[in-house]
């Protein structure tokens, strides 16, 4: 095999006509990997992803295999087709927090997007809305606006990815909803497998969404979460200005964020984790 790629998290090998995506244990907020790895990290965001690939059967996806992997990887690798990556970040809000809520303070907008006035954090939005932004190979992913996607993309291109985008979010959300957990946004992947617009990278995992309990949904502040957003407050509270390089992450962090990780896994697909 060949290294070719090293993200923030995954890693990616040539393998004959197909590729390897290996999730590794780091954590990255604020696109900055911290130097302390959070255990079975990635075999639970691989396994997560796998399971919504086939929760979104209809939908063209990555995957060639879940299992024809390498020992060493077993569990946290998927052989996968190349693709040629579509260059925009395509994300998907139901609730306004986070860097929307930044933008919708100051402007009343996200991503172009007038809302209602008087949301607060973590309000439901009257619908789904589809906020892109920019695919930083280094630094901050930058927010963009669906035309911005047009005139990169073109229009039926940025119609299509819009689309898909608030499909699989809403689906997901439903699902995600009957299990007890609110998937507040969620970040997706679009590439070209020859001529067809096929999902990639992860899905619907707690490294690209935010999922919070719904029991302990309360708007006008941020809300408890299973998701990595717990590492990213902790962080924070540090006083680290997030840039690189990051905090080590204590002990009891690391086995909180794990316990977050496993939860929203176990919840979303009804399976223990072993």
């Amino acid at each position: 095999m060949k290294h070719v790629h090293a993200g923030k998290v995954r890693d990616l090998y040539e393998d004959g006509e197909t590729l390897l995506l290996v999730a590794s244990d780091r954590i990255s907020v604020y696109d900055v990997v911290l130097p302390t790895p959070i255990p079975d990290k990635g075999a639970l965001l691989t396994q997560l992803s796998n399971w919504w690939f086939e929760f979104f059967a209809d939908v063209p996806n990555h995957v060639v295999s879940t299992t024809d992997v390498p020992a060493e990887f077993a569990g946290r690798a998927v052989r996968v087709k190349p693709m040629k990556m579509v260059m925009v970040e395509c994300v998907a809000r139901g609730y306004l927090t986070g860097g929307g809520l930044k933008e919708y303070q100051a402007t009343g907008t996200v991503s172009g997007i007038a809302l209602p006035p008087g949301l607060r954090d973590g309000d439901k939005l009257p619908e789904p809305i589809f906020t892109p932004s920019t695919k930083a190979s280094e630094g901050h992913d930058e927010a963009i606006t669906f035309d911005d996607v047009v005139h990169q993309e073109g229009r039926e291109v940025a119609e299509k990815l819009r689309d898909l985008t608030l499909d699989i979010y809403t689906r997901g959300a439903e699902h995600a909803a009957s299990r007890g957990v609110i998937v507040a946004d969620t970040k997706l992947e679009f590439g070209w497998d020859g001529e067809v617009l096929t999902l990639g990278d992860e899905v619907l995992t707690s490294d690209s969404s935010r999922f919070w309990p719904a029991d302990q949904w309360t708007p006008g502040h941020p809300q408890p979460s299973f998701d990595k957003q717990f590492a990213r407050d902790w962080s924070t509270s540090t006083g680290w200005d997030k840039e690189p390089p990051g905090p080590e992450i204590p002990a009891d962090i690391v086995a909180a964020t794990r316990r977050k990780y496993v939860e929203a896994y176990e919840l979303i697909t009804g399976r223990t984790w072993a």
